[in-house]
This record gives structure tokens, sequence and C-alpha cells, in this order.
């Protein structure tokens, strides 16, 4: 038999195992792809990040980190006691200043869990900064969300810088849609927001006389009626 007949088993070893890993990355790539569209992600970025993480697998009981001789889970360790939960390692330190919608929702989602929290983490970033946050999209879902909670907390002292967030979220990628996707709940929660801020304008007309009305508050109304049109607020 001729040498370049002979046929090379390891070669075709490796070709099929290729074959196989490839096969299993794309189920696997895709499956995470399907969670993360069920998960409503915030992002693409987010997106993007569970789909490459999709290789990794939880920890069980019996696992070990590295060269460490202790489990894991030091719950499931035999003497374990409670008051050995003096000695855990502390949480990463929380962010407050988050730069990509991917990192405001998981901010939002894993540390702002009441409502005044997160009304007072929206005042403190502002306008501005809400905008390049959001630029490309909010998110399915949080729109909803932010309304509520502007709702739920807004201050007299604070309508100015309200208005303002309404209209930099106003000025989001695919605004429109994330508008038509908000629940009844989320609806009537814009609908409270602008009734209030509505009679906060009011308030604030009738403590000037005509003659001494500022230019401001002319502006703020202006801006007001149109932010009622923006969020389909009849």
């Amino acid at each position: 038999m001729e040498r370049n007949s002979i046929i090379d088993f390891k070669a075709l070893e490796k070709e099929l195992q290729d074959a196989i890993a490839a096969d299993e990355k794309y189920k696997r790539e895709n499956a995470a792809k399907f969670r993360a569209v069920e998960q409503k992600v915030a992002s693409y970025e987010e997106f993007r990040g569970i789909v490459l993480a999709s290789h990794l697998k939880p920890l069980e009981k019996k696992d070990k980190i590295g060269k460490m001789t202790v489990p894991w889970n030091c719950h499931t360790a035999p003497g374990w006691t409670s008051q050995d939960d003096a000695t855990e390692i502390p949480q990463e330190k929380e962010f407050l200043q988050p730069e990509t919608s991917a990192e405001f929702y998981r901010y939002w989602r894993r540390h702002l869990q009441r409502g005044p929290e997160r009304y007072q983490a929206l005042i403190q970033l502002g306008a501005s900064k809400l905008a390049r946050i959001f630029q490309t999209d909010i998110g399915f879902g949080l729109l909803g969300e932010l309304l509520v909670s502007l709702a739920d907390n807004v201050r007299l002292s604070d309508r100015l810088v309200v208005l303002a967030i309404l209209q930099s979220l106003a000025s989001t990628g695919r605004f429109t849609l994330n508008l038509s996707l908000l629940s009844p709940a989320e609806r009537e929660g814009c609908r409270g927001l602008f009734q209030k801020l509505q009679a906060m304008s009011a308030s604030s007309l009738e403590e000037c006389s005509l003659e001494e009305h500022p230019g401001g508050l002319r502006e703020e109304e202006r801006l007001l009626q149109n932010l009622l049109g923006l969020y389909q607020v009849e």
C-alpha cells in the first residue's frame, strides 16, 4: 500500500472531536441567546455577556477553588457555625455612577430595591447622564419602572430635574416602542406623575403675580405640555 493512501486515524479523530465541540458550542450559545431574550436583558452588552459565559457551569457543594482546600460553600462544611459569617469576604463595592445601560440595569436590580432609593439614584444621576447611558435604548421593561419610581416619590423641589429626566428619556432610542410596551399599572403611574407635575406647576404659578411671573415658569409650562404629548398622556 502506498504511503499517501494510509489513513491517519489520529487526524480523523481530532477532526471528529473538533466537529463535536463546535456543535456543542453552537447549541450551548444558541440556548443562552434564548435565555437572554426571555430575561429581557437591558442591552446588547449584557446579551453578549450571557452568550460568552454560556460555557461556565455552576459550582457544586463539593467543588473547590484553585488550590484551596475549603469548599466554596462553607455553609455545607461539617462543623460550620453562624459565627463563621464574620470572616466572610466583603462584597465588591457598589458603583454609584454606571457608564452603560448594562451597568445601570445590574445596579438597579441588585442594589436598589426600594422606591425612594431608586428615585434618589435617578435624581443624582440627572438628565444628561441618563441620556448618555440610554442613548441607544432604555431596555424592555425598564422605562415603566423608571416612571413609576418618579411618580411615587417626586417632590416639588425636584420638579425641574424630573422634567429634564423625562425629556432625556424621551430622546432615547426606541422610546416610542418602549412606551407602547408599558403595562396598565405603569401607564397609570406615568399619568399620575404628570398630574403631580401639573399640580406643582400650577402651585408655582399661583405664588407669583402676573407682573412678577418669571420667564422660567413659562418655559417650564411649555416643556410640560410638550412632554404630555411625547408620553401620550391625555
